[in-house]
Order: C-alpha cells, then structure tokens, then sequence
C-alpha cells in the first residue's frame, strides 16, 4: 500500500508516502524508508534521490509483521510509532531518532550524518556509505564480534572491521540502554566511536541499511536480532562434554590411541578432532577423502572411536588444492578464486617454500552450486564413514599478501569487496542446509573459525582462532567471548591453551605454561564449548603429569565439573534456543542497574546462575635464576572478585554467603577459580560420568541456594536428533519460595522416547537440609 500525503513544514510543502510497513520519503536529495520489521524493530532504507537497486539481505531471515502504526507530523517532524517504538524523522534535515514507548530518548542520528560516496567497484558503479550517530557520554555499548582488543564496552576507539584469522567481526552493536543498531553491510567497514560521533563507514554500499531494535535490556536485544537473523538450533548433548585435540594427529593409531588412554585413566571424554592432512600432501590440501597411508582404514577407526563412546569431527577448509577432485569440478566451473591462501607451498617445511607453490585456492561459497559442489564431496566420502560433525577451518577465509585487486575478484553475488565480510555465513550456512536436507536423525554440529550476524542459526560453534599461549592473550579472550555472544551468537570458544607456544620454548617443561593451562581449563569448563587445542606440543591430560600432581588434578577437577554441570548446561542450551537465551552473559546483561559492572571484561555469569572469574595473573611460578623457573605452591595467593549489586552470592567452594556491590579478595590455589552462584538459583548436578550419556539422570542433586526466590526448569529430550521441533521433550519446573522455604517440582510436561517415568532428586538446601523424594511426573510440594 502507497498512500502520498502532504505536509506543510518549515521548509515548505513535504511529501512522504505511508506503506504498509511505515514511510517512504525524500529529503534533500536522500530517498528514506523507515519500515516496522516487528512492534520493536525498524529497518531505515536510505539511498541517493533516484538510485535504483536491489538489497536483498544474507543475514536477516526473519519475515516482517504485521505492525500497528500510527503516523502524525508536527511541524518538520514526522512520528511514526507502534506499541513498543518511537521513530521521529525531521523532514527537513533526514535525522532519524529513536524513543522507547514512554518517551526516553535511546538514540539519534547526527544531522548531516549521511554520506554517499561514488566508487568504482570493479567496473560497477557504488557507493562507499556513512552514518553517524550520537551517543550519551557515558553510555557502554557492546558487540562488533570477536576482537582481540582486550575491550569490554567497545566505547572510544576506530575499528576496521574485516573477518581475520583471530577476529570475527559483526556490524553490530548494542547499548545498555536496551537497544542495538544491525548495519547489514558485507563490505569491509570501519566503526568509529569518539567524542564527536559513533559511526559506521562502509566501502561499498548501494544504500545505507540498518536494523534498529529495542529489546529494553540485552537479552530482549538478544531476542530482537535472532528474530531478525535467525533462531539457535539445539546441539547435541555430547557437544558439552570434554574435547582433546592437537595440531595434529598424524596416524589412525594414535587418534585412537588418545580416547582410549582417557578411558583408562577414568577422565571424561567426548569428543575428538582429526586435524589437517588427513588426505595427503598440500597439493591435495582438502581432498576431503582419507588419502594419507597413515589411516589406512578410516571406517574402522570411526567404529573404534564409537566404540568407546566418543565423537570425532574433522577438518574441512575453504581452499582446495590442485590436484583435489572438488578443485577441478569448480575450477572448470569458474568456482575459485585467484588470491593467495593457506598452503602457500607445496612442501611442509616451514618457512614457506615458493618454489614449490601449492596453487590451493578459495571457493566461492556465495555461488550455491559451488555449495552444492562442497557438500557432495563431504557426502560421499566423509559422512557414510560415520563423521560427527566438521571442523570448518579458515572459514573466513585465509587471505594471504593482500592486494587491492583482490578486492575485485568476482564472486556469485559481485565483487568480492562488496561481500567480504559474509563469507563464512555462507560456506558455514551452505553444510548446514545441506546436511538439514539429507537427514534429522543427527543435529548438525559445527566448530568454524570465523562468523558473520545470523550465524547462529547454522549449527556453528565459533573459536577465536590460532591465538598465542600468554596471559595477556588468554585474559582478552573474556571480552572476545561476551561481545560476541552479545551479537546473538551464542556458540563459542577458544583453544585452551593457546594455539602457538612462541613464548613457551620449552613448552610443557615451563611451569609456567603449565600454570596457564590449568587455569585455561578452569574457563574452559565454563564456555559453551570445553575444547583442548594447539600445535608445538600435545595438550592431553596425561602430558601435565600425573595423578597426585597439582596441575594434573586441577585439569582433572575441572573436566569431572563440567560433567556434573551437564543437566545446568543441557536447560541453559535449551532456553538460548527456546527463550533467545545466551551461555555467556556479560554482567551487564543481569545488572545493568551496578553501573560499576558496565566495562568488567574479565567476570561474566554462565547462565543465570553462576559468577564465573577466571585467574588470568600468574601466581605458582618464580624465577630461580635469569632462564629456569620453577613451581611453587608454598604461598597462596588470591584473586580480587566483584560480587555485583541487586543479589546476595554464595562462594562455590565453600558455601560462604555474601552481599552483592562490593571487591572481595578470594584464594585461589591452583585448583581453585572464583566462582559464585547466585542466591534463589536451583542448580542441578549430574552423576559421575565417562562421557555425557553414560548414566541416565536419575538420581539427579538439586541445589537449592536460599537468599531469594527462584526457579529452574529442567529440559530433557533424545539428545541427538531434531524430534526436539516436534515437540517430543520434556520439562520440569521447580519453584522455591524462600520465605515458606518450600520446593516446589511441577507437573512433568512433554514427552519423548526413553524419557524417564520416574526418578529420585535428592534436594539440598546450601544451609544443610536434605530430602530425597520419588518423582514420577505428578507435582509435588516439599518443605525445607
């Protein structure tokens, strides 16, 4: 519907025409569309007066509502507005601001905040595109990806943004003030915030493009951006168990190896990765085929590997080498492009040498039939061999000596400068469709290098790449991990560990690396993923020493814990896909009222329920002369811990109780994380287990931490299949009233096959009581 009305303003006659989604106008040149997506989401189209194009978005899925508007003008300014949003456009100038239902001002543009650009882009006329904003003074925003920046609150500092072997990189940002900006923009694009303007710049644009969203807090921003982009599948259990892996191992034998000598020690297990060169030499660099004589019978070492209850995925790039059937199906098809990636030799021997160049070469995943060509090959010959899920490495992807030129190499959807930044949406999105189509009896499971917004919807867990084993490195990890699940993406981790050893030249001699690891581990179990990786040295537990030995048994305490958390893991999965929930939750997520919480980048909740602080000082190792350190346990040291306003925490360990709003200094000896649950929380704890499936929860502990009321609502489902989006699950919801200190286990809802009938919670309240009660479906009142 296109209804023309006019206005008589300031500046004379105005004209704008109402659509079925908002306005169309035309202001000094500039065409604006303003279009309600959802009552709390507004899309703003601009473009040069009588530029035609055509935007058809890679991100955003998500179909709009239909939203009831009002649109009343004031002199120059029009209002548009529904239940949940305010949008003001001055007809004069084109500034656009931004208002919550109650009349607060959230955001506005600059005026004169616009700029188009005319640019080349490779023979095809464009523009680079602009728009700037003004921000409160003190207003902490979050987001941009996953930077290595160290940066919590992404305020003061310019950025490009361009997908990187270490950085994942999201045009997207949102505000403690409960709203988020989505630029939907591939190109390569710098943000800038200062003093004068908070801004976005793209290099090629044929409009300006961006999704404004009020969510009234970061989880409903959260929620607003994966109605946009897309909602979060369930992962399989098992994906939240313990992962081993290394760069890389090199025979059958010794990845079988490695799971079996984790079941003989009685360390839980769930998952392993077969690295690089599986098929052979670089020049047949990711045949995806077993063409390497050391795995001589690759079906038999996935049954081995089954056999003893593990997973295996495996890697799987975007470059092709030469003499690789996938290179010479879409080479024929003009399927490759021509800049230079990951091998660049023909040799392994390090440094490269270009003598013998490897001629690999990136596929143009944006092209669906070069898609199509990708999964065929994992079809045939990786999936029927019974492989668990796909280690999709350099999905950014690896681009070597840049030139400008590059830039204009031609993709399916235009220059590559004109969609950089979606590349890994694509080729992650194109296995995920693929492996959707051919079968629901296995939830797809993907581990990728790189992300673009809407990634989540695509089975994918995101590490931040071949990061450097420090202390410094391992503690910015924090701040890459929040900011990135405040993008709407809640899947990721990090190596633990680090990937390269440079400063550790003596590798697992160095106590101090070792100190490194064990404390890496200890936030690896709180990550959405609990994966052990890097090259120069293995990182299995048996490599640290040996039961009775320090580092040995904090690796191993905290691999046991993430077991016993997997019922708290498995419901928090469940609510990210049901309720737009998120695993990692920077503090300013639960207590955006502390402002003190706003910019700490080293605490965060994992769930609801649990403050997670990760030590990342050194703390057991000294110098005995100018080379050699040693360990020395003999001190304990502590670590400095805010315990955030609005709630009352209970230390972990030792159940101590304290207030929230105030630094506590904690010990830490070297099996020991600051760690803190929240008072009300109901915290669920799983048997003693090998591997995630091991034992049905049966006899499941709930913990129940009295200071508040609180609720827990306990998902079970077939763990490993999409049964899920039919409806076959099932959920318990447990209720305390701390004042009647009564626990309250509802009515069982749902159902699904093999589902528990009946079972025992053994209840604990954290002050000393104790109940055990018969559960068999039917609600049930308990007094504590």
């Amino acid at each position: 519907m296109l209804t023309t009305i006019f206005i008589a303003g300031q500046a004379g006659a105005q004209t704008y025409q109402r659509t079925t989604q908002g306005i169309k106008s035309t202001i000094q040149g500039t065409g604006v569309e303003i279009s309600f997506f959802t009552p709390s989401t507004v899309r703003i189209l601009k473009s040069p007066e009588g530029w035609n194009y055509t935007k058809e978005s890679l991100s955003v899925v998500g179909k709009p509502e239909n939203v009831k508007l009002s649109v009343t003008s004031k002199g120059n300014v029009l209002t548009i507005k529904s239940n949940q949003l305010t949008v003001n456009l001055n007809q004069e100038t084109g500034q656009t601001t931004f208002a919550s239902p109650s009349g607060k001002s959230l955001l506005e543009e600059q005026e004169k905040g616009v700029r188009f650009d005319n640019i080349n882009d490779a023979g095809v006329k464009s523009f680079s595109v602009y728009q700037s904003f003004t921000l409160e003074k003190d207003e902490a925003i979050y987001g941009l990806g996953q930077l290595q920046n160290g940066k919590m609150s992404q305020r003061n500092q310019t950025k490009r943004l361009i997908q990187d072997n270490l950085e994942d990189v999201i045009t997207f940002f949102q505000s403690v003030k409960g709203y988020g900006i989505f630029w939907d923009n591939y190109s390569p694009t710098t943000f800038k915030d200062n003093e004068e303007e908070t801004s976005f710049l793209s290099e090629v644009g044929d409009c300006i493009d961006y999704y404004f969203m009020y969510g009234g807090n970061a989880d409903g921003v959260v929620a607003q951006m994966r109605y946009l982009t897309g909602e979060v599948p369930m992962f399989p259990l098992w994906t939240y168990g313990f992962w081993q892996s290394k760069e890389r191992y090199k025979s059958q034998k010794e990845i079988v190896g490695v799971v079996q000598k984790y079941r003989e020690l009685g360390i839980p297990l769930d998952g392993i990765i077969q690295d690089w060169r599986y098929w052979g030499n670089n020049y047949l660099w990711n045949a995806m085929d077993f063409l390497n004589e050391e795995f001589p019978d690759p079906k038999k070492m996935m049954e081995d590997i089954h056999g003893q209850n593990a997973h295996m995925i495996i890697s799987i790039w975007s470059s092709f080498g030469p003499h690789t059937k996938p290179y010479r199906e879409l080479d024929k098809e003009n399927m490759l492009f021509n800049f230079a990636t990951w091998p660049e030799s023909g040799s392994f021997k390090w440094p490269p040498n270009m003598d013998y160049p490897a001629g690999a070469r990136v596929y143009d995943a944006y092209n669906p039939k070069a898609r199509d060509i990708y999964w065929k090959y994992l079809n045939n010959n990786l999936l029927p061999l019974g492989i668990d899920g796909w280690w999709m490495d350099s999905t950014e992807p690896d681009h070597f000596h840049i030139k400008p030129e590059d830039y204009n190499t031609q993709t399916y959807l235009g220059s590559f400068r004109k969609v950089r930044n979606a590349y890994p949406l694509m080729t992650v999105g194109g296995v995920y469709d693929h492996q959707r189509a051919v079968t629901s009896d296995k939830r797809v499971f993907i581990l990728t290098r790189s992300a673009f917004a809407g990634q989540q919807r695509y089975g994918a867990n995101t590490w931040t790449g071949d990061i450097t084993a420090s202390w410094e490195v391992f503690e910015k990890q924090i701040p890459a991990g929040l900011n990135f699940s405040l993008c709407g993406i809640p899947h990721w981790n990090s190596d633990i560990g680090g990937f390269f050893l440079w400063q550790h030249p003596l590798m697992l001699e160095d106590p101090d690396y070792r100190e490194l690891y064990a404390r890496w581990v200890q936030f690896g179990a709180f990550c959405p993923m609990m994966r052990s990786h890097g090259e120069g040295a293995p990182r299995e537990i048996y490599q640290f020493g040996k039961k009775g030995e320090p580092v040995y048994d904090a690796i191993e305490k905290y691999i046991h814990l993430r077991y016993s958390l997997l019922p708290y893991i498995y419901t928090t999965s469940w609510e990210v896909t049901a309720n737009q929930s998120s695993f990692m939750r920077a503090l300013a997520m639960d207590f955006a009222e502390d402002r003190n919480v706003w910019d700490i980048h080293n605490q965060y909740m994992f769930g609801k329920s649990l403050l997670v602080c990760p030590v990342t000082q050194p703390m057991y190792t000294k110098m005995v002369s100018d080379t050699v350190r040693v360990e020395d346990f003999s001190t304990v040291k502590s670590t400095r811990v805010y315990l955030p306003a609005g709630s009352d925490w209970y230390d972990f360990w030792t159940n101590k109780k304290q207030t929230g709003g105030q630094y506590i200094q904690k010990d830490t000896p070297i099996d020991i994380m600051p760690l803190y649950v929240k008072a009300g929380s109901i915290l669920p704890r799983g048997p003693e287990v090998q591997y995630a499936t091991e034992k049905k929860w049966d006899n499941l502990e709930i913990q129940i931490y009295p200071g508040n009321n609180g609720e827990f609502t306990l998902y079970e489902d077939e763990n490993d299949n999409y049964n899920y989006e039919k409806g076959m699950y099932s959920t318990i919801a447990m209720k305390w009233n701390d004042r009647a200190r009564t626990f309250t286990i509802e009515d069982r809802k749902g159902d699904f096959k093999g589902m528990l009938k009946e079972r025992n919670f053994n209840v604990v309240t954290i002050d000393g009581l104790r109940k055990t009660v018969s559960y068999n479906g039917k609600k049930m009142v308990i007094k504590l």
